[in-house]
């Protein structure tokens, strides 16, 4: 099944890109699993869902620990028998410090989840897709502008979002033979709670502290979803999506 009416599932769905994404493909008639840490968020963008005539299933979920995310796409596969669409959105920012004041428990917890977590879930979205009938399906993964691109003081983030790419084409390549379409989008300040100070100014290269564009998260969401809405035989591998006037191309 591809496009309207399958199944998706959205990491760090409870807030932020998670959210809108998950309130745009319900738009686009897709049922939407909804993972995350903090059950309360989750729920409530469920009942969102649930309001406007979706269907929507909240399970929180760390998607860090292997158990956890082997009971997530289980319950998936007991509830819908199947899985059309994972959006691997769930991250975190590193602590803001020099390098070299870094500790090693902050890197280990930002490889967790961007990385390891993001490995957790294409295994097992792999496993599902490729044993339903028909088989296949997509995933999308956040990568981030961050998977280009560094800011100051950002090494563990930078780091694992590059990864990403790179395990974005590696999975592309192994997912063929299963019909399983892989791609990347990478955002670059989607408003949200956690860019919110973009607005009134963040460190640049040059040590001075200046605010950023930003743009409507529902930007990014309406990009996930054009991604999703591809047949399998069809596939953006990577896309970046980004407030216009962002310091990103060139040197500012």
């Amino acid at each position: 099944m591809n496009g309207a009416g399958g199944i998706a599932l959205v990491t760090g769905a409870g807030t932020g890109i998670g959210r809108a994404t998950a309130l745009a493909l319900a738009e686009a008639d897709w049922t939407v699993v909804l993972a995350g840490r903090r059950p309360e968020p989750l729920e409530g963008v469920a009942q969102t869902i649930r309001a406007g005539g979706g269907d929507a299933l909240a399970v929180p979920t760390d998607v860090a620990d292997e158990d956890s995310v082997e009971a997530l796409f289980e319950e998936v596969r007991r509830l819908y028998g199947r899985l059309d669409l994972l959006f691997n959105n769930a991250g975190l920012f590193s602590p803001a410090v020099p390098f070299e004041d870094l500790t090693y428990a902050q890197w280990r917890q930002v490889v967790d989840v961007n990385l390891s977590g993001v490995f957790l879930c294409t295994r097992a979205a792999f496993r599902l897709m490729r044993a339903q009938d028909p088989m296949g399906g997509r995933i999308i993964n956040n990568g981030s502008i961050s998977a280009q691109t560094p800011r100051p003081n950002s090494a563990p983030y930078t780091a694992t979002k590059h990864a990403v790419t790179g395990l974005t084409k590696a999975t592309a390549l192994d997912g063929r033979k299963y019909n399983i379409a892989v791609g990347q989008v990478d955002i670059g300040n989607a408003e949200t709670d956690m860019v919110a100070r973009m607005k009134t100014g963040v460190p640049q290269p040059d040590g001075s502290i200046k605010p950023e564009a930003v743009m409507d998260v529902a930007h990014a969401a309406r990009s996930v979803v054009h991604m999703a809405s591809l047949p399998l035989d069809a596939n953006v591998l990577f896309m970046t999506v980004m407030a216009t006037n962002m310091p990103f191309v060139g040197r500012g």
